[in-house]
């Protein structure tokens, strides 16, 4: 059917483009790309702007958590129980977010780009939030059960961990995957198939 999408895999691609190492930025001001259309810049930038999105969800959750922290008070008409879960749900949709990323997407992009291999920075960051994560889902835990009460220091102090890495995170990976990079590695019609 032709509404139908494809399921995508490394193979959709057909042969890999011969490995280059990441151009320099010189040799980039040297030999300029052409300047994109209108149409093919949203083709280019199309994965950008999908991540973007996400992240912009989980930079709206964790200003509300860190804004609370640093005010020493929850958000107004907010119970403890509805910060908590707020947290913890920030804790779980970053942690499915990143799944998704690590065992679908940059697979497919790490056969061209150098950023999405497994060694690399992105990946890194990742591990780093996790860390993080873990700290601050099992203190969230601890006072839903009642085990701790909840104190924003302790919890600011948990955020302060990880935070700077996160947004990092969040930044690097967009700009990794914005049109005038994604140009680099792949061609127009390679994005049209790359519906992820």
């Amino acid at each position: 059917m032709a509404d139908e999408k494809p399921e995508i895999t490394p193979a959709t691609f057909g042969p890999e483009r011969p490995s280059a190492p990441a151009p320099a930025e010189p040799a980039a001001e040297e030999n300029p790309l052409p300047k994109l259309s209108a149409a093919d810049f949203r083709t280019y930038n199309h994965m950008a702007e999908h991540m973007d999105y996400y992240h912009n969800h989980f930079r709206q959750t964790w200003n509300l958590l860190y804004t609370a922290c640093e005010n020493q008070k929850r958000p107004k008409g907010m119970s403890i129980r509805q910060f908590l879960s707020t947290g913890e749900q920030f804790c779980h949709q970053l942690t499915v977010h990143h799944t998704i990323e690590e065992q679908h997407i940059f697979p497919i992009l790490a056969k061209k780009m150098p950023a999405f291999r497994k060694e690399l920075e992105l990946l890194t960051q990742h591990k780093q939030i996790h860390n993080g994560l873990d700290k601050l889902e099992e203190y969230l835990e601890q006072c839903r059960s009642g085990e701790k009460e909840l104190r924003l220091g302790e919890m600011k102090e948990i955020l302060d961990g990880f935070g700077k890495v996160l947004w990092q995170h969040l930044d690097d990976e967009v700009k990794q995957l914005g049109a005038e990079n994604m140009r680099k590695y792949w061609t127009l019609d390679e994005m049209r198939r790359l519906l992820i």
